[in-house]
């Protein structure tokens, strides 16, 4: 049976996984039920050494014929705290919780490339390693590598692929280089001295130094990095204050630094940068500022050979030089964490569709996805994997 014709044979059934994983979305490091529903899955079609890592990421291992690399391919699992807005029949199950960027998808998908790997192992010359991620929105990779997901046996080299509402159906994107920005969550506080204002002079204004903190910061991107290495800084949250005739004692920032370049070399260094800004504003206002940071990643930097194995999958199953873009983004994707350590590639796979009213973006809460997608998804992948090891060898 041909490749398209075995994945059109299990497409319902990909549906039917996708649409129960949509109904009961979990956030992340909570991804119980789907941790279950995936071990069992992964044991019914045959998985060898399937364990749990990272609390609710699952790691499954398919072993080829003969000695050869082990590629990995992964899949994020976790949902987002938004109340679904949607009235299909498959619709979240759970209050304040939905799958809005289609790492539902993600999960039904590679459990059924793993079905049909499984059911044809001379593919492979080496080891499939199957990585259900949990807590992707947050930062779920580095836990699970710092469990064992690269070792036992070593991984060579790793495929990722997103779902993308903003690409209509029946096209994709891939691009060697760097593709998703690194990022960190930074927290900032501003400690000074309360007070009246009618007696601004008793005081030590926190709120005035996080104002002008906010302003001179937007000269890092504009003014101290070279514009064709792309950082942007924005704030996301700035509180402080009780009332109109109170100077507050503390105000409280919180934003994101996003970068598309490796952040250990060149002169960029934006972290160093802001704080410098946040040290110069807190000593010419007379208060104190701390800053910490939250989750982080690098950013996602395909690699060349990964990123043409793709390409040419692509040539396959989306024919026409017209479907395959280029797209380059300042959202974060911490499968960087993966890619920073070993060859790999992440792509796109488009997922909406004006004609049926999928226009929405990601984390939104109307946000679908054109079910057609998952079984294109399915086979770039598997396209992928024959290709991998058809070029690499032992």
């Amino acid at each position: 049976m041909r490749l398209s014709e075995s994945v059109k044979k299990l497409t319902p059934e990909l549906i039917e996984l996708r649409r129960d994983l949509h109904m009961h979305p979990e956030l992340g490091f909570c991804e119980h039920r789907t941790a279950r529903l995936v071990e069992s899955y992964l044991k019914d079609i045959g998985v060898e050494e399937i364990k749990r890592v990272a609390k609710t990421g699952v790691l499954g291992l398919i072993k080829g014929d003969g000695k050869g690399p082990t590629l990995i391919l992964r899949a994020d699992m976790d949902a987002l705290p938004v109340e679904e807005e949607n009235t299909c029949s498959y619709r979240s199950k759970v209050k304040g919780c939905m799958h809005a960027c289609g790492h539902d998808g993600h999960t039904a998908v590679l459990l059924v490339v793993a079905k049909l790997l499984c059911a044809n192992r001379h593919w492979i010359k080496g080891n499939v390693k199957l990585c259900f991620q949990p807590n992707e929105e947050g930062a779920g990779a580095l836990p699970m590598i710092n469990e064992g997901a690269l070792d036992s046996p070593k991984v060579d080299a790793c495929l990722g692929l997103h779902l993308w509402c903003p690409l209509e159906i029946g096209a994709m994107a891939v691009d060697p280089g760097p593709v998703m920005a690194g990022m960190h969550h930074f927290h900032v506080t501003i400690k000074g001295r309360g007070g009246h204002t009618a007696m601004p002079q008793q005081a030590r204004d926190p709120l005035l130094a996080a104002v002008d903190f906010v302003q001179k910061v937007q000269s890092i991107q504009a003014r101290e990095i070279d514009p064709l290495s792309p950082t942007i800084i924005v704030f996301g949250s700035i509180n402080g204050g009780t009332g109109s005739n109170i100077i507050p004692g503390q105000v409280e920032l919180e934003g994101t630094v996003r970068y598309l370049y490796d952040l250990s070399k060149g002169d960029e260094r934006p972290l160093e940068r802001l704080e410098r800004i946040l040290n110069g504003v807190c000593e010419t206002c007379r208060v104190q500022g701390e800053i910490s940071y939250g989750d982080s990643h690098p950013a996602l930097i395909n690699d060349h050979f990964m990123a043409s194995l793709v390409r040419q999958a692509a040539d396959q199953v989306f024919p026409g030089k017209e479907k395959i873009k280029s797209l380059v983004s300042m959202a974060g994707e911490d499968f960087s964490e993966f890619a920073s350590r070993v060859p790999s590639a992440f792509y796109f796979v488009g997922a909406g569709n004006r004609e049926k009213g999928i226009v929405h973006p990601h984390h939104h809460p109307k946000f679908d996805l054109d079910e057609d997608s998952l079984a294109l998804a399915v086979l770039m992948q598997l396209k992928c994997v024959k290709g991998y090891f058809s070029q690499v060898k032992a």
